[in-house]
């Protein structure tokens, strides 16, 4: 994962653009970006549009929906979604890729490029590949916490209970 004066860094910068409508891109839209979104919604300040889409949109991943259901956050009603059904205008737009080859917003928008490991190419144990989802989950609250200002997140937990 990149350092944390990157990402933090382009968080500021992002946040005091103060953006009305935040996008977060990968390229299926089956796991980082679809994390991001659900906590980026409970995050972000009233009147912030949140939004997620891919270059190559698939299905939410099944762990994407459990690790996000165990700090609270409902995200069965959420889908994944082409980038060309994403309301404009975008303030912001934060691609999520590290090995793959990013999508590209031609808007014009305040961009960050936080690359984080696809945990749903992950493979082996349902253990290991659910660990993974939860890696990526808790650095994208910590990263999202900093971007929407809401400082240091209540520490994660890896049961069924909600906050």
């Amino acid at each position: 994962m990149s350092s944390r004066s990157d990402w933090s860094d382009a968080a500021r910068t992002i946040r005091a653009h103060r953006p009305r409508h935040v996008l977060f891109l990968c390229v299926a839209n089956s796991a980082r970006s679809q994390m991001a979104e659900g906590i980026a919604r409970l995050l972000a300040p009233e009147g912030v549009r949140v939004s997620s889409a891919g270059s190559e949109p698939s299905r939410i991943h099944r762990y994407a929906i459990r690790s996000l259901g165990e700090i609270g956050i409902d995200a069965s009603g959420q889908r994944s979604k082409s980038m060309d059904e994403i309301e404009i205008p975008v303030d912001a737009v934060i691609t999520l890729c590290a090995d793959e080859v990013c999508p590209a917003w031609l808007g014009d928008a305040v961009r960050a490029h936080w690359p984080l490991p696809d945990p749903a190419a992950v493979t082996g144990s349902e253990e290991k590949i659910l660990a993974s989802f939860r890696a990526v989950r808790d650095e994208l609250r910590t990263r999202l916490g900093v971007l929407f200002g809401s400082g240091s997140m209540v520490e994660p937990r890896h049961g069924t209970e909600n906050r």
